[in-house]
């Protein structure tokens, strides 16, 4: 007989065959004697074997329905706090606060665009007044297009909203740098200070690129095409396959480099997830219109960009293969490097192939750089930035992994052996980065020297009478550096300033001749028709700053 206790009630299970009365006992009050036969006040089955017989307790009182219970007041709500919103939306507070640091270093530094920015500011421009033509250099990227096209919609606030963007953009890249080395690092471990302290080596190695900051600071793509790789990876290894490939795709629309990559991942997401098969058909499709379909549009010569990038007069001259290997090298410090090597070295120890696959991709990103090299093309370092990132990644994941199990590669290290081994390579590092910073103040001073160029040569403009009035006077002609500069001042497409002022003095259509002097402009009209004269005559002048005048003054000739 098996029993069973029930709130307010027991339950007994007879073998088959046996009589109730035979197994049926109780203690205490109203207690029969065994094999005595139940009462009316017991509820039980009969005499069938095999069936659950229960008896309620005779002192238990009878269960009432419960009354109602009075609601219960309401949780009240927790209040709004900064740490809340931080801790519930860490990725908007990131961007927040990116923004915020990239505005004001924006302020502070001081500095404009470089000419290929320039050049995309106009792009932005000249699209919304549909006359955009990519004849003149700079040669066609997408990836800046997508940005300062919506931003031309500010109007002369185009130029601060695409600087604040680059800088804020390429800041993130060394956020995501540092969150996949902590990732990478923090898989065959519980302790976090060795993925923090990987984390922080890989972002600052990021940022410690040859003249990284140069670029960041003139507002050029290649910083933010670092972060849009090294964001890819990172949601490819969070599971997020469908940001990764967008994030890629828009990687793509900056370099060529990049179509390796996003050929492959393409190809394995449509054999692997057919549902993403729409989604990867819209970006294999989207990124050969933005490459080849707008120039074809605007000026019919959909390969604009690789005839401009030719014969460009900063390629290799000397042996091309190991002159583009030198320049990737020269993108790092010595002691960046070794840690990558450690790194490979490690991840071949432990069998980490995400690790391995981020050194196969670095080796085939600069041999993708070398045949372009060898086509022609500039090999230029910025171009191999992103390997450059993905080497200091690696990096970072060996000086957590030495931090973490230092005797991976040799049994007979000591575990606390790690902590010497990354300070001395830290400390190695405390001199490049003192020359790095140097090296950044320098060309710091150098651009605000250019940036005051510039204003000058705007306030030129204003001064003369404004942009229409010197383009009815003739073409607008300087020296090649400022030409994008002098198109963005005069709303016109780059390819229709000209950049060789002693070509241009020799023609016979009027022109204005653009010089920079010492602490000014010289402005120069040439080949003025003759019923031109009265009006742009007065243009022959030269707008300078004196002790006397330090805001510029204007000088007829």
């Amino acid at each position: 007989m098996q029993v069973r206790f029930l709130p307010g009630a027991f339950e007994l299970r007879f073998p088959p065959g046996q009589p109730v009365g035979d197994h049926v006992s109780r203690r205490g009050r109203g207690s029969r004697r065994r094999g005595q036969p139940l009462g009316d006040d017991h509820r039980c089955s009969c005499y069938r074997p095999g069936l659950l017989v229960s008896e309620s307790t005779l002192e238990a009182p009878p269960i009432r329905k419960p009354a109602s219970l009075p609601p219960e007041s309401p949780t009240a709500a927790e209040p709004w706090t900064l740490r809340k919103f931080v801790r519930e939306h860490p990725w908007w507070t990131t961007a927040v606060v990116l923004v915020l640091i990239s505005t004001a270093l924006v302020l502070w530094a001081g500095t404009r665009p470089s000419y290929d920015a320039y050049g995309w500011l106009v792009w932005g421009y000249q699209t919304l007044h549909l006359t955009l033509d990519l004849g003149g250099a700079p040669s066609w990227k997408p990836l800046p297009y997508l940005f300062t096209v919506p931003f031309a919609l500010a109007g002369h606030y185009e130029l601060r909203l695409w600087m604040i963007a680059v800088v804020a953009v390429s800041l993130a890249g060394c956020v995501f740098a540092g969150r996949i080395a902590y990732r990478l690092i923090g898989r065959g471990t519980e302790r976090r200070y060795p993925a923090i302290v990987g984390a922080v080596f890989a972002g600052a190695a990021v940022l410690g690129l040859e003249d990284y900051m140069h670029y960041i600071l003139s507002a050029q793509t290649d910083p933010m095409i670092v972060t849009f790789c090294l964001a890819a990876l990172d949601c490819y290894l969070g599971g997020r396959r469908r940001w990764a490939f967008w994030l890629l795709a828009l990687a793509s629309l900056g370099r060529p480099e990049v179509w390796l990559f996003f050929g492959a991942y393409s190809v394995w997401l449509w054999w692997r997830f057919p549902s993403m098969r729409t989604m990867v058909a819209a970006g294999l499709v989207f990124v050969p219109f933005m490459w080849f379909g707008i120039p074809w549009i605007t000026n019919h010569r959909p390969l604009v960009s690789a005839q401009l990038a030719l014969g460009s007069p900063r390629e290799l001259r000397q042996n091309r293969v190991t002159g583009t290997i030198g320049r990737f090298t020269e993108l790092e410090y010595l002691p960046v490097w070794l840690a990558a090597l450690v790194g490979c070295a490690l991840a071949l120890v432990r069998r980490d192939r995400v690790v391995l696959w981020l050194a196969g991709a670095c080796v085939a990103w600069v041999i993708i750089e070398i045949a372009f090299a060898l086509h022609g093309w500039p090999a230029l370092p910025r171009y191999m930035f992103e390997a450059a990132a993905v080497a200091a990644v690696i990096g970072g994941v060996a000086v957590g992994w030495v931090l973490t199990d230092p005797g991976a590669l040799w049994r007979a290290v000591p575990r606390w052996a790690g902590v010497p081994v990354v300070v001395v390579l830290m400390a190695s590092l405390v001199p490049a980065a003192f020359a790095r910073v140097r090296s950044e103040h320098t060309d710091l001073r150098h651009e605000r020297a250019r940036t005051h160029e510039i204003a000058l040569l705007q306030t030129t403009l204003g001064v003369l009478g404004g942009y229409q009035h010197i383009r009815n006077c003739g073409e607008p002609v300087t020296n090649v550096e400022y030409v994008s500069t002098l198109a963005w001042f005069e709303h016109l497409d780059v390819g229709f300033v000209g950049h060789r002022p002693e070509f241009e003095l020799h023609q016979t259509y009027p022109i204005v001749l653009f010089t920079p002097v010492n602490k000014g402009w010289l402005v120069l009209p040439w080949h003025t028709r003759a019923n031109q004269l009265g009006r742009c005559l007065p243009l022959h002048s030269e707008f300078v700053t004196t002790r006397r005048h330090p805001n510029g003054a204007l000088l007829r000739r």
